[in-house]
């Protein structure tokens, strides 16, 4: 089949992709399932958030049909992927429809103006002396098989954080302290909510300093430290900050939430307003585009944090897939400029 007549087919489907993760989306505005959505989006956190609703979303009708006996997906990969690791997908099951990068090789003599990079052809080779990049130029429909929907060899399961009621997970108390300080904050403990006008915490930006309530239990105040890095990393001077202070909280407590579902942590105590409330009172905004941006920017931050942590955490289900970004070419010249105003766009998820 010709590029010609793909593209109309692959164009439908990302228009029906499109319609079923905006219902996805309205679903979650409707329920209290933000909190089941983060705690999955944390196991899932190096696909991006609309993926993880569509990978959700898709699964759930499955096992409503009775096509598959869980009813939560643990690992998902393409095809051809989970062919290599040994294991097929069973006859008549059908693929989890989600958004895959598009990418194209751009190239320029100058990879500090932006505006120089210059696509090149499939099969262009680069002038001499430019520096060429891989970029992601749109989104494609591919599809995923969760590993209920195989069959063949058992995926090997890294060991999970053992925790008793109300410790914390090794090293992640000083893991978060570290990242805090690197930020150029200092930690201080004080004795009581009394302290903090009834917080479990307070980050305060013009004296660059953290506070934290000493008398809670381990895992309450780990908590209660990766939730203000969240708002560190989101919500400060140098950062996107958000005007709507109810959202900022929503986004620093999924944070947190998801830090602790990713260490196997109890997030029953989480307390996130309902998505109708927050999403809904944000002026001039559409209730579904506010949920899916504060998704995807609590996955991001979510991710930066978990991957300087060293600590044991649950499996995040990397699995090799179609949404998995492709690595940079070898540059002829190293920089670090992206060609963003040329077109590619390097981050690390779709949609």
């Amino acid at each position: 089949m010709s590029d010609q007549m793909a593209r109309p087919d692959s164009e439908s489907k990302l228009n029906e992709l499109h319609d079923r993760l905006v219902r996805s989306v309205q679903a979650l505005i409707e329920s209290d399932d933000w909190k089941r959505a983060l705690e999955f989006a944390a196991r899932f956190r190096s696909r991006s958030f609309n993926n993880s609703l569509l990978i959700w979303a898709q699964h759930a009708a499955a096992f409503e049909a009775g096509t598959v006996g869980e009813p939560t997906p643990t690992h998902v990969a393409g095809f051809k992927q989970w062919q290599a690791l040994g294991r097929s997908v069973v006859a008549g099951q059908h693929g989890y429809m989600i958004f895959a990068p598009r990418t194209a090789r751009f190239a320029t003599t100058t990879p500090l103006d932006a505006a120089s990079w210059r696509m090149l052809a499939p099969r262009e080779r680069p002038r001499p002396g430019e520096a060429v990049r891989t970029g992601i130029t749109g989104a494609r429909p591919a599809y995923v098989w969760d590993i209920a929907q195989t069959s063949g060899p058992p995926i090997a399961e890294p060991p999970r954080p053992q925790l008793l009621l109300g410790d914390a997970p090794a090293g992640l108390w000083s893991g978060l302290t570290a990242l805090i300080e690197e930020e150029g904050f200092s930690l201080s403990m004080v004795t009581d909510a009394a302290s903090l006008d009834g917080a479990n915490g307070r980050t305060d930006f013009s004296h660059r300093q953290v506070a934290v309530r000493e008398d809670m239990d381990a895992a309450a105040r780990t908590k209660t430290l990766a939730h203000e890095l969240a708002h560190i990393r989101l919500h400060g001077p140098h950062h996107q900050a958000l005007t709507h202070r109810g959202i900022g909280e929503v986004e620093a407590e999924s944070v947190a939430l998801m830090v602790a579902a990713a260490h196997g942590m109890d997030t029953q105590s989480y307390t996130i307003p309902y998505v109708t409330g927050w999403a809904t009172s944000v002026p001039d905004a559409d209730a579904v585009a506010v949920v899916q941006q504060t998704g995807e920017r609590v996955r991001r931050a979510a991710v930066a944090i978990l991957e300087a942590l060293p600590t044991e955490q649950v499996s995040a289900a990397i699995l090799p897939g179609p949404e998995r970004p492709p690595a940079r070419e070898s540059l002829r010249r190293t920089t670090s400029a992206a060609p963003h105003s040329a077109g590619p766009n390097p981050t690390r998820s779709m949609a």
